[in-house]
This record gives structure tokens, C-alpha cells and sequence, in this order.
């Protein structure tokens, strides 16, 4: 039998004073509350007595420094993935916004398919590195539960792909927040969400910089 669920946390608040978007840039670290927020998160799966029993991370700084807390806890080496990271994306270093891009004629090209999106990675692209990677660490243990730290689009595009709904979608609506936990049961081969919770909802952070 392979794991019994799959839990996909995001990382906590990102230490971002100039609120661009991150993307894969390196040097982008937990702020101390960003800090707390993956304690939090780590702290809730251990109070559930949850049997995690593997540890995967996006290679990003905020991602692996997010899975520190789950590592000691219960006790489990850290392993990176590469089909865990964030999605690529032309903003990447840029202040987002509307007043930001309307000065910027040279980039409204970006918006020209959002659907697909023609800004950054293929929502079908992120649907098939992330089930590649949830299955395969999923089947990589006898039993028990996997945590998986990456970050807030892969987490929502494979909720919308699971659900059977539409990829496309308004990011301002993504329901992930920082540290947020979306629970995946599998069996047969096959997920299905059963739970989602935000651990550090009162841990007041700011969530900017996200693709």
C-alpha cells in the first residue's frame, strides 16, 4: 500500500519589502513571521497525530526553509523536487498591479492568452509536474502520510485539475493562503481533496509576490 494522503503546504510569508514577483529569483527568504507561519502549519499536522512519513520541497529558499519545521518535528530528511517549484513567468522581478503595468505598454503582449496563460508556464504543464511528483511520492512509502511544501499556483491548479474544473481562473481568488495545508486522499491511484486548512490565520502577514 502507498501513502494513505497527500498534504500540500505552502510556504509561509516571504521577506519582500519591495513586493515584486519572485517567481524563481534566488534570495528570497521567510520573513521571522514567514518563519512562524511554517511552524504553525508543522505544529497542526503533529497535534492531529497525522502519520507523515516522507518530506518533499520546491529547491526554492522559501520552500525548503518552510519544510525545516516539518523535518524536525517528525524527525524526516528533507527531500527536493524540481516538478515542485514555481511556475516561470515574464512579470518576474516587476511590481504587479494595474498601475504598475498600465506605464509599461511593452508587457500588455503577456496578456494576450490568459487562458493558457501566455505569460508563464502552461496551466497543463504545472497539472502534469505536480501529479507526476504527488504520485510518485506518494508511492514511495509503504504507508502513512507525505508532506509536500510548494507554492500557492501549483497547489491551486491541481485543486482546479482534481475538481474537474476549468484551469484558467482569477488569481485573486485562489483559496491558499500562506501556510495553508490542502489535504489530498489516495487510493487506487487516484486523489481526491479531503481538507483544507490555514494553521497561521492569525498570524497577520503580508501574501505579495506570488505568480
Amino acid at each position: 500500500m502507498p501513502a494513505n494522503r497527500v498534504h500540500l503546504v505552502r510556504h509561509g510569508e516571504v521577506y519582500n519589502p519591495d513586493g515584486v514577483l519572485y517567481e524563481q529569483l534566488p534570495n528570497f527568504h521567510l520573513s521571522d513571521k514567514g518563519k512562524l507561519m511554517a511552524l504553525a502549519a508543522a505544529q497542526e499536522l503533529k497535534s492531529l497525530k497525522a502519520p507523515v512519513v516522507a518530506l518533499f520541497s520546491s529547491p526554492l529558499d522559501r520552500a525548503q526553509e518552510s519544510a525545516q519545521p516539518f523535518a524536525e518535528l517528525f524527525k524526516l530528511e528533507l527531500q527536493t523536487d524540481q516538478r515542485l517549484i514555481e511556475p516561470t513567468n515574464a512579470f518576474r522581478g516587476k511590481k504587479m498591479g494595474v498601475k504598475n503595468l498600465a506605464l509599461k505598454p511593452h508587457l500588455w503582449w503577456h496578456f494576450r492568452n490568459p487562458a493558457r496563460p501566455s505569460w508563464g508556464e502552461p496551466f497543463v504543464s504545472i497539472v502534469a509536474r505536480m501529479q507526476k511528483a504527488m504520485v510518485e511520492a506518494a508511492e514511495s512509502v509503504p504507508s502513512g502520510d507525505v508532506v509536500i511544501v510548494t507554492h500557492q499556483l501549483p497547489i491551486w491548479i491541481t485543486h482546479l485539475s482534481l475538481k474537474g474544473e476549468k484551469l484558467a481562473h482569477d488569481p485573486r481568488k485562489r483559496r491558499c493562503a500562506l501556510s495553508s495545508i490542502t489535504t489530498f486522499e489516495y487510493l487506487d491511484g487516484k486523489f481526491s481533496e479531503v481538507n483544507y486548512s490555514e494553521p497561521a490565520k492569525e498570524i497577520k502577514a503580508i501574501d505579495s509576490g506570488a505568480v
